[in-house]
């Protein structure tokens, strides 16, 4: 990799980690939409995850008191640990061709919900939330960044925003250690990897220290409208290379 190209990454990962450590989730969406531009996406993956699951480490401990057990132990980790197991056996079994206009779909469509929604989130039904974290975990076996359906069930779950981003980190904790030797056995995540994913902890730290600023300052709901707009922006972008460029 060039160091222009190295540049970008750290880039793409400072903007995108920052957003995370913010509002508890969007790193990997908003990097995978974002970076799947200049990057193959296995590449990214490999790439990135680890230095997702240091974040996500950082946030669960720093909100370990906010943490909802209940909620994290009785729905979100089951279900979305079935899902994800169905993720990777779909990753492992299909060509990898289908994923950029796939990804990038699924982008646009929770960019656009995230903004249409109202501020007064109602509970989801029992059934519709099982549903919905099943899919999330599916999603994040294929892609790592199930996080949108785990958000549109939390959102409704946990109003507190400490509760809803230490709650969330633990989920990331969970997923992605079981979603690691997928990606040890594709080769997108090896021991050649690692030596850039430990330089993009410099860009981490710098999102960590930002995003840890406008978490405690900003309004959150003004903040997630933003975060829509790039990523509906972003996501349309991908689609459109990936749909004129046959993928």
């Amino acid at each position: 990799m060039s160091p222009e190209q190295t540049a970008l990454l750290a880039a793409i990962v400072a903007v995108a980690f920052l957003i995370e450590a913010a509002a508890g989730f969007g790193s990997m969406v908003v990097a995978l939409t974002i970076g799947a531009l200049f990057f193959p996406i296995p590449s990214l993956l490999g790439w990135l995850l680890p230095v997702n699951l240091v974040l996500s480490a950082y946030l669960m401990a720093r909100g370990r008191r906010h943490l909802d057990w209940k909620f994290l132990l009785s729905s979100v980790v089951p279900l979305m640990t079935v899902g994800l197991g169905v993720g990777i056996l779909l990753a492992r079994s299909t060509d990898t061709g289908w994923m950029k206009p796939v990804f990038a779909f699924f982008v646009v469509a929770v960019a656009l919900h995230q903004l249409l929604a109202s501020t007064a989130l109602k509970p989801l039904s029992r059934p519709v939330a099982s549903l919905a974290l099943f899919a999330g975990g599916v999603i994040h076996g294929v892609f790592a960044t199930g996080g949108p359906l785990a958000v549109f069930v939390s959102a409704r779950t946990l109003p507190d925003k400490s509760a809803f981003r230490a709650t969330l980190a633990a989920v990331w904790v969970v997923l992605n250690l079981l979603l690691l030797p997928r990606l040890w056995l594709d080769g997108s995540l090896s021991l050649s990897t690692l030596p850039l994913s430990a330089l993009l902890l410099v860009p981490l730290g710098l999102g960590i220290v930002a995003g840890e600023w406008v978490h405690h300052r900003l309004d959150e709901a003004r903040f997630r409208k933003v975060v829509a707009v790039l990523l509906l922006a972003a996501g349309g972008t991908l689609l459109f290379t990936s749909l004129k460029g046959g993928g």
